[in-house]
């Protein structure tokens, strides 16, 4: 059904109506049939059916416009429909009878100035038409002019009857009324509906009432506070609703409330009532409360997706500075890996940066747009760790959190979750985890539903966790479902190549965090750092370079900015050790143990150029301690 409707009451109108909307091209409306109560039904199908505006005429619209509760357009019969009609009575010498509704006859004046002799017959709501006519036959009238009620009447008992038929532009007239209507009806719609939307999803109740204390508005949440309709509020007096509480009183005082405690009824709220004053008249107010329970929980899920708005992964696989061949195939692995949602395990000593080819990993795949949550295992106390990994309900044990909590798996939804040292995860806690890694669903500590997840597990680890599983420390079945992808990331001592990129990476990232200016490294001090033992790895030598730009006064970093800072440590089989050194020489005669002693200090202080402070910290003893046993 169109949005415009037209009820023609005969059916030369409903053919002239059609050809008026194909020969003007009105896509949005429709013409129907039908007379009096004919067109009550059909305009009350038309309106269920989607109709916004209904066009009629005569009898026909007026009792559509008093039952249906969309706008009506009356077709209305102009003077010029009166004097097209007038033609057919010129010269008329027997008296005449206009019957109709008041919209139908208001051209008896005209009439009455060509034809003397005719009578003005109102029809009232309700009264028979067929009465009418008698009547005027009784009183010698036998010629009448009226609508297409009256013209069918008329034909029906024999008598003659001139019809006041509506011509084009009164119906084209109708049409654009219609028309503007229709627009401006759903101007009013769209603004009533972003107004309640508006007021009705706040989190605040509202209420206004006019200067009569009437009800004007009463949204939803007022509604939900009050326990009361706001179809039963609207329109009534706000001092019938005495569940409003002593705060009413208030109100009705039109008193200025700003952010004020108060109850209504059983519930905490805060409130705020401002007078409406136009030209130092109380035209009513506008009060606006909420809960403050429901403002403290609202508080709490702000905070959490803040927290959510955190879980991101901050680095990509351009990230990882490196130069050796051993790493550019660990991120070729790493990105294969990125396109697909199996679980993946990374395993490499502590420091080698598994965290950033997990977050690489998460950059890298569909999941990028969702959160990206990481957990180290061994650092959750063993008391808590079930608790933040599944989350719980509200009572679950002593000292939880009302409302419970989500747990990180929760969080990470529709991302990836990160377990940095999963070998570190109690056994019992490794079944649980199992079973959420199968199922793709958690249970919360304390209650008795199931949460479905979406999210994909990324582990890591710097353990053997085969061997694990033969000291029965590791669950087997759990290794099998973390580590459907793996891959190994090398420690640094055997990926050289990565240093020197590397340190120069950090030199510059520090000497901009601390303002300096330092151009290098010397060639001793690069050669220290290739041959260093990083057991740290990455972590340590950027621990390194950190240390050795604040304490570098110079504008290149010296061997000893980096060894003065750290209980340097070189490889064993990278050390220089003079053979006089050696610990076969130093006990070849069997000497005694005091003897070995010395003949080993002295060997250490030679070796370091007589340098008091090398040979205590290569001996891990204090000066005074030295001087004392090379002194015996």
């Amino acid at each position: 059904m169109k949005e415009v409707v037209l009820i023609a009451p005969y059916e030369k109108m409903y053919q002239l109506s059609v050809d008026l909307i194909s020969q003007h091209d009105y896509k949005n409306i429709e013409v129907v049939r039908g007379d009096l109560q004919e067109g009550v039904r059909a305009a009350y199908k038309a309106v269920d059916c989607g109709a916004k505006v209904v066009i009629s005429r005569g009898g026909t619209f007026t009792l559509i416009k008093d039952v249906l509760n969309v706008p009506v357009v009356e077709i209305q019969t102009s003077a010029y429909d009166v004097i097209a009609n007038i033609k057919h009575i010129v010269g008329q010498n027997e008296p005449l009878a206009i019957i109709g509704h008041n919209n139908i006859i208001y051209g008896y004046d005209l009439i009455k100035e060509i034809v003397k002799k005719v009578k003005k017959v109102d029809i009232e709501r309700g009264e028979s038409v067929a009465q009418k006519i008698k009547g005027c036959v009784a009183e010698g009238v036998h010629v009448f002019i009226g609508d297409a009620v009256v013209n069918n009447i008329c034909k029906e008992l024999g008598y003659t009857c001139y019809m006041l038929e509506s011509g084009q532009d009164a119906i084209r007239s109708a049409i654009e009324e219609a028309n503007r209507i229709l627009m401006v009806s759903k101007y009013e719609i769209e603004r009533s509906k972003r107004y309640m939307a508006l007021i009705d999803y706040v989190h605040d109740g509202v209420i206004a009432t006019d200067e009569k204390n009437r009800i004007l508005l009463f949204n939803s949440v007022a509604q939900e506070i009050l326990g009361i309709l706001k179809e039963y509020a609207i329109g009534r007096k706000i001092q019938e609703f005495t569940q409003i509480g002593s705060v009413l009183e208030e109100i009705l005082q039109s008193k200025t409330l700003i952010d004020e405690v108060r109850k209504l009824g059983d519930t905490q709220v805060t409130i705020s009532n401002i007078p409406i004053m136009v030209n130092d008249e109380n035209k009513g107010s506008v009060t606006v409360f909420q809960d403050i329970t429901k403002l403290q929980n609202l508080e709490k899920e702000v905070r959490i997706k803040m927290v959510e708005k955190g879980f991101v992964a901050k680095h990509t696989f351009s990230s990882i500075i490196h130069k050796s061949n051993e790493m550019e195939h660990c991120i070729t692995v790493a990105k294969k890996f990125s396109r697909y949602d199996s679980s993946v395990l990374i395993e490499g000593s502590s420091g080698v940066g598994k965290e950033l080819f997990a977050q690489s990993i998460h950059n890298e795949s569909r999941r990028r747009t969702g959160p990206f949550v990481a957990i180290n295992c061994a650092a959750l106390p063993r008391s808590i760790i079930e608790s933040e990994l599944f989350g719980y309900v509200e009572g679950a044990f002593t000292g939880s959190k009302k409302k419970g909590k989500a747990g990180v798996f929760e969080l990470a939804h529709k991302g990836i979750i990160f377990l940095d040292e999963i070998s570190e995860l109690p056994i019992d806690v490794q079944g649980r985890l199992l079973r959420v890694i199968q199922e793709r669903e958690i249970m919360r500590l304390g209650d008795n539903k199931v949460i479905p997840l979406d999210v994909r597990i990324v582990c890591a680890t710097n353990r053997n966790l085969k061997e694990m599983v033969k000291q029965g420390t590791f669950r087997r079945d759990l290794l099998y479902r973390i580590n459907t992808l793996s891959f190994y990331i090398p420690p640094l001592s055997q990926r050289k190549d990565d240093i020197d990129v590397m340190v120069l990476h950090f030199l510059k990232r520090y000497c901009n965090k601390y303002s300096k200016k330092i151009d290098g490294f010397t060639k001793s001090a690069m050669d220290y750092l290739m041959i260093y033992d990083y057991e740290g790895n990455i972590r340590e030598l950027q621990g390194m370079i950190e240390r050795a730009v604040i304490i570098c006064e110079d504008t290149m970093i010296k061997k000893y900015d980096l060894e003065n800072n750290v209980n340097y440590k070189i490889k064993k089989q990278e050390q220089i050790v003079p053979q006089d050194c050696m610990l076969g020489e130093i006990a070849q005669d069997l000497p005694s143990l005091k003897d070995i002693e010395k003949r080993y200090i002295s060997c250490i202080y030679n070796m370091n150029q007589k340098s008091t402070s090398k040979t205590c910290e290569i001996l891990k003893i204090d000066r005074t301690t030295l001087w004392r046993k090379m002194k015996k």
